[in-house]
């Protein structure tokens, strides 16, 4: 078994007052048999030296995250009931800090749970938290204010916060499985958090309850080098995977690439992709051969075996693949990895979006080999050049960036030939190679942080990050109405996207000091859903739905498709208590903030 854990997670750590040994802590008995991903070999590390130069900005990214968190930390603010909040004039009233924690109210107490009555009341919480003591390591459970906060307020995301009432660091499966079955003797809420990345609100915990944090199951527990899969915890990150794979000195990689400092389990919960799905495809694919999965009252189940494709039975690993969350909790997962192929990196810049957009349509209809293709416009490549720390000269225009791949050198140079034909038939200028793996990897990294380039433009800036995905060919219509939206209202909203499967993102920046400010992005948001939703799209392509986006599911799925999401869902966890507040189908809108609240219980048919 391998630990790994990038440095970025000690990081975090450190800045928010965690304890290091956190994670990826490894007992006494379990020392010998565990090894850092960390290579003493000369060879690996020349080897894997490209890699390690993304590692390096994906570090940086991670503890500017980090630092963002700890100034919210600084506010000595602990606690949020989120469905309380209609306005952003009412967010800072809903925190209090601890020394105004005991005058609250009961509707702003500590313990939010206690305020539903088909969950625990507060003495049944306090209970359950020293039985949880009682069953795990002293530095395993912790309700210290810090880190209650830190693990219901995510720097990725401008959401609410809300606390847990208890953090458990599980360890092992079999701990997960302990938690679910007090938690669901007592009826306690529970929230799991892997890499706490998530941009729609998925950590945080409406409803206090206990938060289970994955982090310290970091592990390559098997690795089938002639199968070309491998067995991994719930907390690995897929950066540190992919790192491991290259020390060890094999030719595969894991493709599915979201933000930095991701984890498995996150990714299985959001269905989440990135910059390689327009070859590789989304976790909804086949990456994930099986998941070990803790239901509810605590009983664990495999969703199937390790070969690579099975047509018995109903497919349970897909179950839970974009479930937030709300159906159980992943703790290990058989993940499938592919050949690493020769790539070559370029930039073309158009005169708009929709010429960019366009010309890539053309060249994924040709089938031409592309790893990446993505859409970063003016306004973002003025962020990248900027903030960026790249040293090669980029386009001031909408720019695609292109990741050719092929299986030599010659496959690569007919592809190129073919795109800078369409290129130019659309308005588009030579493309600009990356000279060597450096500038490759430095163009890739200041991609993959264009979200924190973006906040730069807006000095004190805060990010409303949200994702639409349409249909290919309606992309360029999407993205023109949304352009023009942002610039009628007055919106510095810098769009970047994985056009060649119809997946954007739009950054809306915005001084969360200024009066209205957050309302008028919140509502430029909704209006970009509800389009991608009129041309046969999906309100989130890789984010997921988490608190967001749950009045949309109706609109987009229709009634009797929820219908039997519900039943599923009241079926799997009768009680409702996985991660509630989440993909809520029985909702209803609270306006300014695009949060929603529950008329009943999580689901009211329970």
């Amino acid at each position: 078994m391998f630990r790994l854990s990038l440095p970025s997670r000690n990081v975090r750590h450190q800045f928010t007052g965690i304890p290091r040994q956190i994670s990826g802590r490894i007992t006494r008995s379990q020392q010998s048999s565990y090894r850092s991903y960390t290579s003493s070999s000369s060879s690996s590390k020349s080897s894997s030296s490209s890699y390690r130069s993304y590692g390096l900005t994906v570090l940086i990214s991670s503890t500017t995250a980090v630092i963002l968190s700890q100034l919210w930390t600084q506010r000595n603010l602990v606690q949020c009931d989120a469905f309380q909040v209609k306005t952003a004039s009412d967010r800072s009233k809903a925190y209090v800090s601890p020394d105004d924690s005991q005058s609250q109210s009961q509707g702003e107490q500590v313990i939010p749970s206690s305020a539903k009555p088909e969950y625990a009341s507060e003495e049944e919480v306090k209970k359950v938290i020293e039985i949880l003591k009682s069953k795990f390591n002293e530095d395993q459970v912790t309700i210290n204010p810090d880190e209650l906060l830190s693990h219901g307020v995510s720097a990725n995301t401008y959401h609410a916060a809300a606390l847990p009432n208890v953090v458990v660091y599980v360890e092992t499966t079999e701990d997960v499985s302990a938690v679910m079955k007090v938690a669901n003797q007592y009826r306690v809420p529970v929230t799991p958090l892997s890499g706490g990345t998530s941009l729609e609100g998925h950590i945080t915990c409406p409803y206090g309850g206990i938060c289970v944090d994955l982090s310290r199951m970091d592990k390559m527990l098997e690795l089938h080098e002639e199968d070309a899969d491998a067995v991994v915890q719930a907390g690995c990150q897929w950066e540190a995977i992919n790192e491991e794979l290259k020390e060890r000195g094999l030719n595969m990689f894991f493709p599915l690439d979201p933000g930095p400092s991701a984890c498995i389990g996150g990714m299985m919960a959001t269905g989440c992709s990135g910059t390689n799905a327009v070859r590789y495809g989304t976790a909804k694919g086949e990456w994930f051969l099986n998941a070990t999965v803790v239901l509810p009252n605590g009983e664990i189940i495999k969703t199937r075996q390790r070969s690579r494709k099975s047509s018995a039975g109903y497919d349970l690993t897909k179950l839970f693949i974009g479930a937030e969350g709300t159906l159980g909790i992943v703790t290990e997962a058989t993940i499938r990895l592919a050949p690493i192929l020769p790539t070559r990196v370029a930039v073309c810049g158009f005169p708009g979006v929709e010429e960019a957009v366009s010309a890539v349509g053309e060249v994924i209809n040709r089938g031409v080999p592309m790893q990446c293709v993505e859409l970063c416009d003016t306004l973002m490549m003025e962020a990248i050049s900027r903030f960026g720390n790249v040293s090669m000269p980029l386009p001031s225009l909408d720019t695609i960036f292109f990741k050719f791949q092929g299986s030599d050198p010659a496959s690569i140079q007919a592809s190129i030939k073919i795109v800078n034909e369409i290129a130019k038939k659309h308005g588009g200028q030579d493309l600009v190679f990356a000279k060597n793996d450096m500038e490759s990897n430095e163009l890739w990294s200041a991609r993959k942080s264009a979200h924190w380039s973006a906040m730069a433009l807006v000095e004190g800036g805060t990010c409303y990050s949200t994702d639409v995905c349409v249909p290919a060919s309606n992309l360029p219509k999407l993205v023109k109405q949304t352009k023009e939206d942002l610039k009628q209202n007055g919106i510095v909203g810098p769009i970047l996207g994985h056009v060649g499967d119809g997946n954007f993102h739009c950054a809306l920046i915005f001084d969360a000091k200024i009066p209205g400010e957050f309302e008028k992005v919140d509502a430029a948001a909704h209006r970009m859903v509800k389009r991608a939703i009129a041309l046969q799209g999906t309100c989130t392509g890789e984010h997921g739905v988490g608190i967001g986006k749950r009045e949309y599911l109706p609109l987009e799925l229709g009634e009797g498709t929820v219908a039997v999401m519900k039943q599923l869902k009241n079926t799997l966890d009768p009680k409702g208590i996985m991660n509630p507040g989440k993909l809520n189908h029985s909702t209803t809108a609270v306006p300014g903030l695009g949060l929603t609240c529950s008329n009943e219980s999580h689901y009211p048919d329970h």
